[in-house]
């Protein structure tokens, strides 16, 4: 990653901040954030329960992901790791996520289209960061400072709940999409879809895939 533009980005993040992130840059985030997964979001928007708390307690960045969380004897919590999850599946949630949390920064696995980036992302400044591959959940652990606070634990679980977190260089992840709904992906998919075919020439069918993948190679994720 020597060779990509890094930058060091202070949350809650100013617009004016946002506004200078190019898509495939590498970004370390110091501040607060929190956690929320598909439970959270469910919660909050579908059935109409709101935020568990303000965004000055909660930050206005969310990653979604499952924490490495425990809870000590003295009662005390430890977030040792996070393992970001596919974002793809919050899309429909998204509209009423971001007026109930003020969100700007998204965080993520495996980013969303431009179409949702320009529908959601776009009319609320927020851009998108994406982590930069498999097994770095422990990498990231070593980023968070402290746990400041944990919401609907009892309702939602460990992995579910809502995690107040304090991070410092908290990374590296990948700006997937800035604030005018450009995406790292699809500009790079476009690259190296045409040279597929001509790479896959020859070649067999897998013969184990797993449920609802394609022998199309031009319709892989890359």
């Amino acid at each position: 990653m020597s060779d990509l533009k890094t930058v060091h980005l202070a949350l809650p993040a100013a617009t004016a901040d946002l506004r200078q992130l190019e898509i495939g840059s590498v970004a370390y985030l110091s501040g607060r954030l929190f956690t929320g997964r598909e439970g959270v979001y469910k919660r909050a928007v579908e059935d109409g329960l709101g935020m568990p708390a303000d965004k000055d307690a909660l930050g206005t960045a969310n990653f979604h992901c499952s924490p490495a969380a425990s809870i000590a004897p003295d009662g005390s919590y430890k977030v040792g790791a996070v393992t970001a999850t596919a974002s793809f599946r919050f899309a429909k949630w998204l509209g009423g996520f971001f007026k109930l949390s003020g969100c700007n920064v998204i965080i993520g696995k495996g980013g969303m289209t431009s179409e949702t980036y320009r529908q959601f992302f776009v009319p609320n400044n927020a851009i998108y960061l994406t982590t930069v591959g498999y097994g770095t959940g422990a990498l990231l652990g070593r980023g968070i400072k402290r746990v400041a606070g944990v919401y609907w634990l009892e309702e939602l679980g460990l992995a579910q709940a809502v995690w107040v977190l304090d991070v410092e260089n908290f990374g590296p992840f990948l700006v997937e999409s800035d604030l005018d709904g450009n995406s790292l992906f699809e500009r790079e998919n476009k690259k190296i879809v045409p040279g597929l075919e001509k790479l896959y020439a020859g070649t067999q069918p897998a013969t184990l895939r797993r449920y609802g993948e394609t022998d199309d190679k031009t319709e892989e994720v890359i």
